[in-house]
């Protein structure tokens, strides 16, 4: 199968075709507001008065998201709050990203003769981007080209019964024919590490794996609490789930049947394809620019019982330059908030559809988003700030 899509200098395909205006700040804002075509990062954190290790996990994100397959080109203004620290030099980010073959420009408030003319300097600029990356069309690519990321919440009975199984079965599908897919959420994969390790390419895999989850247990236990007894959240246990191991052995049907080919860092890009497991937090914007970052171009929430109707289904795409995906399995939840999810795997429960049919289904919906059509999410134009995932203190 294949997939329309945008083929950037370093032969990376995109399902979108954005101009990125980075990092966050007035003049990003501004750009954007103006601007037809283009996207800025809004975050709650810009890395000042951070430590260096969390610095540069900022500005890995940063870079990662320009050197997204979905953006053509990019502009980096030297006003952030954050760009005295040598990691986030707007000329660091710059130079790392235009390594790619893509045009970037930077703005600078200083050379520009204040804010105001920087504005006007990089909507100038901003405009002409875009009108040259419309002339860019999509071609025909192969599904090796898919780089996809999932993550699942508010999680209940439905979601291993059929949503996980279905993302699952698109992973497979995916790699299988030379793909890349990420998934993570390490809190919940305590009680199901085993399982995972098992697939490991490597022991060296496996080990980093076990590492990563005992690291966060740990970490819990160093709190004075046992993340097995806080978690499941009340929404899972209200939703039918028993016990946190309970609920990792249904969210790992997500990761699907392939072998896993290594552990990434959050925001860290795969040195080659197939199934990879992120090592990141399970807040869902903090993920999911994180898959943005590492190279993800599309991404999906497979969604429980937790979160029906209301604020969580009405908000922009939290993956800044990734179209987003809702989905779920749970027939109350796709009833309250239709009009907002994508794709809908209750059928199987429904006794409609088995797992490979809905599983196939998801693919196809995978694939036509893929080639242009909006998600649900992408028809909308606010967007709340991101707030990076960040482990170090703040001084």
């Amino acid at each position: 199968m294949s997939f329309l899509g945008y083929i950037r200098p370093d032969g990376s395909v995109g399902t979108r075709n954005h101009v990125l205006v980075i990092p966050q700040g007035l003049i990003s804002k501004s750009i954007s507001d103006f601007v037809v075509g283009t996207k800025t990062i809004r975050t709650v954190d810009h890395g000042s008065g951070r430590t260096a290790e969390d610095r540069e996990r900022v500005a890995r994100v940063l870079i990662g998201l320009g050197l997204n397959p979905n953006v053509d080109s990019v502009i980096v203004h030297a006003a952030s709050p954050g760009a005295m620290y040598p990691e986030l030099r707007a000329e660091r980010l710059a130079d790392e990203i235009a390594a790619s073959g893509k045009r970037v420009e930077v703005v600078d408030p200083v050379k520009e003769g204040g804010v105001y003319r920087a504005i006007a300097k990089g909507c100038q600029l901003a405009r002409m981007m875009v009108y040259e990356a419309s002339k860019l069309r999509r071609e025909e690519v192969g599904d090796e080209h898919l780089c996809v990321g999932v993550k699942c919440g508010y999680s209940d009975t439905t979601s291993g019964i059929a949503g996980n199984p279905a993302v699952g079965y698109l992973f497979d599908k995916i790699v299988n024919a030379g793909g890349t897919t990420f998934f993570g959420e390490t809190t919940e994969l305590i009680g199901a590490e085993q399982a995972i390790a098992k697939r490991a390419v490597s022991p060296e895999v496996a080990t980093a794996l076990l590492d990563a989850v005992a690291h966060r247990e740990n970490l819990a236990k160093s709190t004075g609490l046992d993340i097995r007894t806080i978690n499941p959240i009340p929404a899972n246990i209200k939703a039918g789930l028993s016990s946190l191991e309970e609920k990792s052995l249904g969210a790992v049907y997500k990761a699907g049947t392939t072998p896993l080919q290594g552990v990434l860092q959050y925001a860290e890009r795969p040195k080659g394809k197939g199934l990879y497991f992120v090592d990141n937090w399970m807040g869902a914007y903090s993920i999911f620019v994180g898959y943005a970052a590492a190279g993800a171009n599309l991404v999906m929430f497979q969604l429980g019982g937790g979160g029906m109707a209301g604020r969580d289904l009405l908000e922009g795409t939290p993956s800044v330059v990734t179209p987003f995906m809702w989905c779920t399995a749970n027939p109350k939840t796709y009833e309250m908030t239709g009009d907002n999810i994508d794709f809908y795997s209750g059928t199987v429960i429904e006794g409609k559809e088995d797992p490979e049919q809905v599983g196939e289904r998801l693919y196809q919906t995978v694939i036509d988003i893929a080639s242009g059509t909006l998600s649900r999410n992408e028809t909308m134009v606010y967007n709340e700030p991101i707030d990076m995932y960040l482990e170090g203190p703040r001084f």
